[in-house]
């Protein structure tokens, strides 16, 4: 595939590309002022998530078979995240290229209390955090209203750093997921992983999350098989 990453430097986002081109893909690394790459299968591309315009023409042209959108603003901006989001799922749509969003864990339901959004769960996010926890609640409504664009919104667990790369992780759907130990974390390279896995093998769920899965006996947990053999 050609993918096309939107944050291509962040912590996320440079994860991806090099996930995305150790499988082989193509990659477009487009972010802000992208670092001059010496491998042939990245391509960086200077590009403001800002700029509509420009995103707009970027993704026109990029012949992109998937984007992956990875910007994050600390402090809080949802105005430029909520922007962000609908320009690229509005360019992705008129192209018929698949969006995966990577938002965040404030966006999930509380283990336990399905009704208490995690934005809102002091247990998960702290008082300095909920306003970008918040905004990634917002992140998630709008991709939401967008009913005619192929999108999935990949939230991560409540604490998400960089760490080793294993593959091994376990899937969940909208609800906020946590290991043996009651610890819901993995580390970027391993949230890599499952980008890639989920580009590559597209599930059927809107918004997806993951966590880190430790190995128990001989037995994968689900999402390791994929992720554990590149």
């Amino acid at each position: 595939m050609t993918i096309a990453v939107l944050g291509a430097t962040g912590m996320v986002g440079g994860r991806v590309v090099g996930e995305a081109s150790a499988r082989g893909h193509r990659v477009l690394a487009l972010s802000r002022k992208p670092p001059a790459s010496e491998n042939p299968g990245v391509t960086p591309v200077a590009l403001d998530a800002a700029d509509p315009a420009a995103v707009r023409e970027t993704l026109s042209g990029s012949a992109a078979d998937a984007v992956v959108l990875t910007v994050r603003t600390f402090p809080a901006d949802q105005e430029f995240l909520v922007g962000a989001t609908r320009t690229v799922l509005d360019a992705a749509a008129r192209l018929g290229i698949r969006v995966l969003v990577v938002g965040g864990a404030g966006a999930l339901r509380s283990p336990g209390d399905r009704e208490l959004p995690v934005a809102e769960n002091p247990v998960h996010v702290p008082d300095e955090y909920r306003a970008v926890a918040l905004a990634g609640v917002a992140q998630l409504r709008a991709c939401q209203a967008r009913t005619d664009a192929d999108w999935v919104y990949l939230s991560p667990p409540a604490v998400l750093e960089p760490g080793d790369r294993t593959g091994r992780y376990r899937r969940g759907t909208d609800t906020l997921l946590t290991d043996a130990a009651g610890r819901s974390w993995i580390s970027a390279e391993d949230l890599a992983v499952a980008v890639l896995d989920e580009l590559e093998c597209p599930g059927r769920d809107r918004h997806i999350t993951v966590v880190h899965q430790r190995p128990e006996g001989n037995q994968r947990p689900e999402g390791a098989f994929r992720g554990a053999l590149r």
